[in-house]
């Protein structure tokens, strides 16, 4: 596996692949790398010939106290696990490389980034376009892979590369869960005890309302609201 810092070091790797019109693959991540990830490379692997994993936690998604700062960052586990996974090239650039003069221009998300998620955290999916867009430009990748747990950012990117024209495959690929039904996640270390014992009633309420035979909408809701206020943890934001 190669290990690319800056732009032209990722040039060079890819150089010759290019230069054969090897298939690239790009599996673009913060790091903290867990099974979920993997899954993406292992994708990756299957349908191209060179597979590149960008590690490279984000500024410009993180809002004013949000966990940027404390964001878990574990390069050499992730470099081993990477390797492990079939990576042949592992990008971890800084934050001067990805934004040499400063966050001067940011991608604007006019439609699709004010609900779910991405209503309580304005400006998020700007920060997560622009990023993907310049990992995309740099890379040139035919295909990149992307977890279907973040459903709502996996959406705007389709749209992203539709609006811009860019020569890319979006593959969304299942989200991969633990025993107990919690997606993996990253941030799963930040829950509390208590919080991680009562994770995993959120996908289990979903599935409670999708089995249950009821198609009304507003019936839904209702459904998964009484069960979810039901939790000692978290609030409701509906």
């Amino acid at each position: 596996m190669i290990v690319a810092k800056d732009v032209k070091q990722l040039d060079k790797a890819l150089s010759v692949a290019r230069s054969k019109n090897k298939t690239i693959g790009l599996v673009p991540t913060m790091g903290a790398l867990h099974q979920g990830h993997l899954s993406l490379m292992e994708q990756a692997k299957k349908t191209c010939d060179i597979v590149v994993v960008s590690i490279f936690v984000n500024p410009t998604q993180f809002g004013p106290g949000e966990d940027f700062e404390s964001y878990p960052r574990q390069l050499e586990v992730d470099s081993r696990l990477a390797s492990e996974a079939g990576c042949d090239v592992l990008f971890c650039p800084t934050e001067e490389i990805m934004y040499p003069d400063g966050p001067t221009q940011l991608i604007h998300v006019r439609q699709g980034a004010d609900v779910l998620c991405g209503k309580s955290r304005p400006g998020h999916f700007d920060g997560v376009a622009t990023v993907v867009l310049k990992l995309l430009s740099l890379v040139g990748p035919h295909k990149a892979f992307f977890g279907q747990k973040d459903a709502q950012q996996l959406a705007i990117i389709k749209q992203l590369t539709k609006e811009f024209f860019l020569p890319v495959s979006i593959i969304g690929c299942p989200t991969i869960r633990e025993e107990d039904g919690l997606a993996k996640s990253s941030r799963n270390v930040n829950l509390t005890p208590e919080e991680r014992a009562f994770a995993p009633m959120l996908y289990k309420t979903l599935q409670n309302a999708a089995n249950s035979g009821e198609r009304q909408i507003k019936k839904l809701v209702n459904m998964v609201e009484n069960e979810l206020s039901l939790l000692p943890v978290g609030r409701l934001i509906m």
